[in-house]
């Protein structure tokens, strides 16, 4: 068996760390580490008891996307046909596709360069944090391909707007932390030594809320970004809110509330 290019950890109950581990190639990832990646990830997904997940990379890189190595021969030429690389279009595809639906809360500590699949990989997680030295690029564009690629060309206008993607994916320039910062796409940068600490505190803050207000939270964001009105938004936040009124940790959080104390959290 091939050495696992991951690393997992559970610093807390509910709180998994998942660290991309190929330093040597800016974590760019080829079709095996993608297949673990996913098979890890739906092992994840499957554990109830994982509440946030927070996703990063080790060494000087996030993820540099797709290692281009692994797909030339040795002449430097690209030898797959239309069957080989929709084959492993879909490979990535799933990944992205299996990172978006996770229950669990997404944080993306992006520690350093995030280039296409890695920019996709970022874009999936509902909430981002970066290194002073993270950078952001489309990569495709500048090479050949479509810039819409891993869920980019979806993800990217609902976070920024449609004008700053569009620029953005159309001219494939890099994106340095303080302009990610500046324009909404990360929630905060950080000192390299600080991003992971920044990204647990974040995750604790959200352990600290009940299961069920973390989980709906989530969906109802996530869907109502695609509502086609806001009677749709609204009809699906009063079914969740409803439903929220029957759940025991709301009776809990009622009580201690009137009692001055932190409620206890049982998850029903």
């Amino acid at each position: 068996m091939s050495e696992s290019c991951l690393s997992l950890q559970r610093p807390q109950e509910g709180l998994v760390v998942l660290q991309l581990q190929r330093a040597a190639r800016m974590n760019a990832m080829d079709v095996p580490a993608m297949r673990e990646l996913k098979a890890t990830l739906d092992a994840l997904a499957a554990d109830r008891s994982v509440r946030v997940l927070v996703l990063t990379g080790e060494g000087r890189g996030f993820c540099a996307g797709l290692d281009l190595k692994s797909v030339l021969d040795a002449q430097g030429h690209y030898g797959l046909d239309a069957t080989a690389s929709y084959e492993l279009q879909m490979v990535f595809d799933s990944v992205m596709r299996r990172l978006r639906s996770m229950d669990a809360a997404v944080i993306a500590a992006v520690n350093g360069v995030a280039v296409g699949a890695g920019f996709g990989l970022s874009l999936c997680a509902d909430i981002r944090f970066a290194s002073r030295s993270a950078s952001f690029h489309v990569g495709a564009v500048k090479v050949g391909l479509s810039a819409g690629e891993c869920g980019i060309s979806y993800h990217l206008p609902r976070l920024i707007g449609a004008g700053r993607a569009f620029e953005l994916m159309l001219t494939g320039r890099p994106i340095d932390a303080q302009e990610a910062e500046r324009i909404g796409l990360v929630a905060a940068i950080t000192e390299p030594d600080e991003l992971l600490p920044r990204a647990l505190e974040c995750a604790r803050q959200i352990l600290s809320n009940s299961p069920y207000s973390t989980l709906h939270t989530k969906r109802v964001m996530w869907n109502n970004l695609d509502a086609p009105g806001l009677e749709a938004a609204l009809d699906l936040e009063n079914h969740v809110q409803v439903l929220a009124l029957m759940t025991e940790d709301f009776s809990e959080a009622a009580l201690a509330f009137s009692q001055k104390r932190a409620p206890q959290w049982r998850g029903r």
